[in-house]
């Protein structure tokens, strides 16, 4: 299997991944917007089928979230997934100073939560890091945590 990855991604592209996987698509320009706010983008192609693609947003000290990690159905868990993660990891490190730690938070969906604890990630206690909670704000449409919407 032979992918290219590069740090760019149109905001069509997103979408397609994300309709690939039931996620609903996003209006183009708030997408392109979180696209410019984000710290790192990889994106995996197969030719010139965008088939992958991952985000950080991160404040430049000590936290990062990993926002995006999407991957068609038809490529997931065929070593897609760690690539990206990988040049994420790297991208950070890379920004690390002596004496300094970034906390990466990440959201694990379905059957995604053992993948990432092979990866090192560990599952956030209450105790630990709080109860994870979210608003959306929007005054155009209904956003809900269903994801076939």
């Amino acid at each position: 299997m032979n992918i290219t990855y590069v740090n760019e991604i149109s905001a069509q592209e997103v979408n397609h991944l994300r309709s690939s996987i039931g996620f609903r698509k996003i209006n183009l320009e708030q997408l392109n917007a979180s696209l410019a706010g984000s710290a790192y983008i990889v994106a995996a192609y197969s030719k010139e089928e965008v088939i992958g693609m991952s985000r950080i947003i991160w404040d430049g000290g000590s936290v990062a979230l990993i926002h995006d990690i999407i991957v068609v159905p038809q490529y997931q868990m065929q070593g897609i997934e760690t690539e990206m993660l990988n040049r994420i990891f790297d991208f950070l490190k890379s920004k690390l100073k002596p004496g300094f730690g970034i906390q990466v938070d990440i959201r694990a969906w379905n059957n995604q939560v053992e993948y990432f604890e092979s990866v090192g990630f560990q599952i956030s206690t209450t105790q630990k890091r709080g109860i994870p909670m979210h608003i959306c704000l929007t005054n155009q449409i209904e956003l809900t945590d269903n994801m076939s919407e």
